[in-house]
């Protein structure tokens, strides 16, 4: 809090510096006053970046802009996120976060991964160091694909809920579908049933007032995360919360790609058709996506709720090859969804099949993806052909060259818009989940995704995929470096907004 109303001190300061020396009739004695307490600010600003430790490029460039865009470039870093990504911002949370976890962990027992292959193995080692969450055998994943399928087994589930229902979304409209299921919550809610229900505040800025209110008197518990009306002076404004999770009973969990929104379902007609993918889960590992809503709601409603809750299931029914639950976030290791995907793709031995709308990657993945490419094993990539996002699309399309010269394979899918978030690997391992192959979703937003070992659902992953490269056009690099002139101008000029894409 001290560091907080310090930073707007200086910030007035600077505004006031600036006012004195350009604009106001003061003595040269103020004027000089004013410009030295203006270089101070800067070069104590400078001074903490520099013990951030950041990467010397990204250090220099926030250096550059504080330098040389007088007030605004102050502002600027310090509403940009960047100032907290190592800060205080969620540091009661994520030092809570932690507590849970550890717990999570002495209550777990080893499992047994003996039937894993290799780079099977190899990955489940890194994981499993990485984060505090055990891989689960006793766990079966189902893949739903696309709005239909998925909602249609969603709508079921909650219908049969008998002892709560755990919400959480990224975005969640007052439209056709999202009312239905506000129906259901409500109904469930008068029945006695116990419905948490979350939603991000920016990104479901569109839900209706009048629903939440409709709710909160049927007796559904709502918490917005991260009210824009407060986070403009804290800076949470730019963390959201992109997870999409439901919890039922304890038994059943729900996780991946889709909102609830129209659109999802292809009923939109401006976006047409949508590409995506989500997971069931079902036994072991629906607890710790548990944990993950729980912890979320603590943060947003204050509530002790975690410490009330029963003990992990001790389920000793046998599941579907090895799952393991990832959350990522400023309340979690700094880049530990990033370190995942890299270490999934550093294991492969045969392909990396890639899906996913943004593509906007770190130095380390892009890497990654090249060395794989040139030791011969298939990396595809696909991606939508037309995105949502002017700066996105061709802030994707500028990494294009690099990739295609190192035999990378690259799809730009037309039937609609492709919005999945999957990566499969050696057609044995694979991750669905709510984080997309950009910086944001590595460094900001707080996601959560599963991680699939030896799973029959992978076969699934892998037949859809296939279908949808059937769908895709190849990007050849001869007609890649033919693209014009104002092509290329684009891209440059979007990937300069890499870091907060």
């Amino acid at each position: 809090m001290k560091r907080r109303r310090m930073e707007f001190i200086f910030l007035f300061v600077l505004m006031l510096s600036v006012y004195i020396v350009l604009f106001g009739s003061f003595s040269s004695n103020l004027k000089l006053f004013s410009i030295g307490l203006y270089v101070l600010i800067i070069l104590i600003t400078m001074y903490s970046l520099m013990l951030e430790y950041r990467s010397s490029h990204h250090t220099l460039l926030w250096m550059y802009v504080l330098l040389f865009i007088p007030v605004f470039g102050y502002m600027f870093y310090l509403y940009s996120g960047q100032l907290y990504l190592k800060g205080y911002l969620f540091r009661t949370k994520r030092h809570r976060n932690r507590e849970e976890w550890k717990k999570l962990v002495n209550q777990a027992t080893s499992p047994d991964l003996s039937f894993l292959n290799d780079h099977q193995r190899a990955f489940s080692t890194f994981a499993s160091n990485a984060s505090q969450t055990a891989f689960s055998t006793n766990s079966n994943t189902y893949v739903l694909k696309n709005g239909k399928e998925t909602f249609s087994e969603i709508i079921k589930k909650l219908k049969e809920a008998k002892q709560f229902i755990h919400i959480e979304y990224y975005i969640f409209r007052s439209d056709r579908l999202g009312k239905e299921i506000i129906h259901i919550l409500m109904e469930k809610a008068k029945e006695g049933v116990e419905v948490l229900f979350i939603f991000d505040a920016a990104g479901s800025f569109s839900l209706a007032k009048s629903d939440i209110k409709d709710m909160i008197s049927a007796g559904v518990k709502v918490q917005p995360f991260s009210p824009l009306k407060s986070g403009f002076f804290n800076q949470k404004f730019n963390f959201r919360n992109h997870r999409k999770i439901i919890v039922i009973d304890g038994e059943i969990g729900f996780v991946g790609g889709l909102n609830v929104g129209e659109e999802y379902l292809g009923r939109n007609k401006k976006i047409g058709f949508w590409r995506d993918t989500h997971l069931e889960v079902k036994g072991e590992a629906v607890y710790t996506l548990h944990t993950v809503f729980l912890m979320d709601w603590e943060y947003v409603s204050g509530e002790q709720v975690l410490n009330e809750r029963a003990k992990m299931m001790q389920t000793h029914k046998p599941g579907d090859g090895a799952v393991q639950i990832v959350a990522s976030g400023p309340d979690t290791q700094q880049g530990i969804m990033s370190d995942f995907y890299y270490s999934l793709i550093s294991c492969a031995t045969k392909s990396i099949w890639i899906a996913t709308p943004y593509f906007v990657p770190d130095e380390a993945i892009r890497a990654a993806m090249k060395s794989a490419a040139q030791k011969g094993v298939q990396v595809r990539l696909m991606i939508p052909e037309i995105n949502d996002g002017f700066l996105t699309q061709y802030a994707s399309r500028s990494y294009f060259n690099e990739l295609l010269e190192c035999n990378v394979e690259i799809y730009l899918y037309k039937k609609g818009f492709l919005h999945q978030k999957v990566i499969i690997v050696d057609h044995d391992m694979a991750t669905i989940g709510t984080a997309n192959m950009d910086k944001r979703s590595f460094h900001l937003n707080f996601e959560v995704n599963v991680f699939l070992l030896g799973t029959q659902s992978i076969n699934e992953l892998v037949e859809d995929y296939e279908g949808d490269i059937l769908e895709s056009e190849k990007v050849e690099i001869d007609t890649y470096r033919k693209r014009g002139f104002v092509v290329k101008s684009k891209e440059a000029f979007s990937r300069l907004f890499s870091d907060v894409l």
